[in-house]
């Protein structure tokens, strides 16, 4: 599924227009990173929790030439589901 399937089956399922299902779906994407940037922790009650992960500077290796590189800090936003949905993908 990508994001216009999810329009699609939002906009169906509602009875919304393409357009707000689409301005719908944007603003929680938006809002989730928003919150994610201002290092708050998402947590939506059945269905999981986002959270901010850092990543620390470290060493890697191109494995085409084997030289070894900086590999950056980073963060990642981070997604791990409810028990709800655990529980309905290993039904």
């Amino acid at each position: 599924m990508n994001s216009n399937d999810l329009v699609d089956r939002i906009a169906s399922g509602q009875g919304l227009t393409k357009t707000d299902a689409k301005k719908l779906v944007d603003a929680v994407f938006s809002t989730i990173v928003d919150a994610a940037v201002a290092g708050e922790k998402i947590a939506l009650n059945g269905f999981g929790k986002f959270k901010v992960k850092h990543s620390a500077a470290r060493k890697g290796h191109n494995p085409a030439t084997l030289q070894e590189i900086e590999i950056p800090a980073s963060n990642r936003l981070t997604f791990t589901s409810a028990k709800a949905v655990k529980d309905r993908l290993n039904a």
